[in-house]
């Protein structure tokens, strides 16, 4: 059997690897003309590092990874603390697996390290597919230089403009939060005496909040700001924006922020839009997978995690059963709730992190910080439908 898979990102390959794994002949084609770096910091809670390991990728990301000491909220303005709680070692005893920063470019070297370990040929860049047919037995993608390629299935793991979505379901139909998000990349080194911690660390404020991460074994620190605006930017990792704007978006904020801002070499900056769960992920015999299918908001760091898991369930569905089409709905029932929970949720932090005015922020950061100090596992234990779960565990 042959899968082709449309789109090398973190997706893409997770579900090559898996399906490799499993039997399968695969073909990823690659819009790029290579697997550049590109992006920048990843949260990988437990849940998705247990995908990782089962894919057996988790070896050739040790060099790169790092474990935060801790996850925090700080005010934005003042560096003034609201909670920290540990997080290094802790996740691996309460969720079964740690939680990690990486690199996004890491990671892909190393899922496309393992998916060539498994299958040498199993990756064609300078693929930009068009759309889709199938019959009965087959699917075939058609490219733009009008070169087709045939296999068995086809799954969409092409992004948040998905052209396999667009074709399977109709024009896309985002709505605007009113965000913006910024985020930059800047060598720890430069950064001077205004480093922010290492770990995860979310700084709130007034209508805008940053997190703050580690990246490379700690040298880099990543920075992402949201900040609502009725001006709306483009929706692409790849826009970037002014210098000036950042700052004066993040002015007066505490100098670890502001310096991340002023150091870094270049800041991108893009508009944030949601978009409500879809009614279906497949069509006979192509399927849509992450982004593709469950574009969600960075407010809870579980985009690429949650292509991770579809990624792993898909396989799964297609090794017991018998048809593609059967697979696919069993693939799509087993998914689809816990997708749009937290779809839901990204949404709802967000709002929880922008708190408008100063007695707002006092009402609700006092009480959280206050339970988070007299009671940590009770704080934690918000996060184990979504870090406890292993979809590993079924096969």
């Amino acid at each position: 059997m042959k899968a082709l898979v449309v789109g090398g990102g973190i997706g893409g390959l997770a579900c090559g690897i898996a399906l490799a794994l499993r039997g399968w002949r695969v073909s990823v084609l690659e819009q790029a003309p290579a697997l550049i770096e590109i992006g920048a910091g990843l949260q990988i809670s437990p849940n998705g590092f247990k995908v990782l390991q089962a894919l057996g990728v988790t070896k050739g990301m040790q060099a790169t990874l790092f474990e935060p000491e801790a996850m925090e909220m700080r005010m934005g303005r003042s560096g003034r603390s609201v909670f920290r709680l540990p997080l290094k070692g802790y996740a691996k005893n309460r969720w079964g697996a740690p939680f990690i920063h990486i690199h996004r470019a890491d990671l892909v070297a190393a899922l496309q390290t393992r998916l060539l370990d498994l299958q040498a040929d199993a990756i064609e860049t300078g693929c930009h597919v068009e759309s889709y047919t199938q019959t009965a037995d087959s699917a075939t993608l058609t490219l733009a230089d009008g070169s087709t390629r045939a296999g068995d299935i086809a799954i969409g793991a092409d992004g948040l403009h998905s052209v396999i979505r667009a074709q399977m379901l109709g024009p896309d139909q985002p709505r605007y939060t009113g965000n913006i998000a910024w985020r930059a990349v800047v060598p720890v080194t430069a950064l001077g005496d205004h480093v922010p911690p290492p770990s995860a660390c979310v700084w709130v404020g007034d209508k805008q909040h940053a997190v703050t991460t580690r990246l490379r074994a700690g040298t880099l620190v990543n920075f992402v700001g949201m900040v609502e605006t009725e001006e709306r930017a483009r929706e692409s990792w790849d826009a970037t924006g002014k210098k000036t704007q950042a700052q004066a978006d993040f002015a007066e904020w505490a100098p670890e922020i502001y310096t991340v801002i002023a150091k870094a070499q270049t800041l991108h900056r893009w508009a944030l839009f949601d978009r409500a769960p879809l009614p279906r992920w497949h069509d006979g015999r192509v399927a849509l997978l992450g982004d593709a299918a469950h574009p969600m908001l960075p407010s809870m760091a579980q985009g690429a995690v949650q292509a991770l898991e579809d990624a792993w369930v898909l396989a799964a569905k297609l090794a017991q059963e018998n048809m593609p089409d059967a697979a696919f709905s069993t693939y799509f029932d087993e998914r689809i709730a816990r997708t749009a929970r937290v779809q839901k949720g990204s949404a709802t932090n967000a709002a929880l992190f922008h708190k408008a005015t100063t007695l707002g922020a006092l009402a609700f950061y006092g009480p959280v910080g206050i339970a988070a100090r007299l009671r940590p596992d009770a704080f934690h234990a918000r996060q184990d439908w979504v870090y406890h779960c292993d979809v590993t565990a079924s096969g």
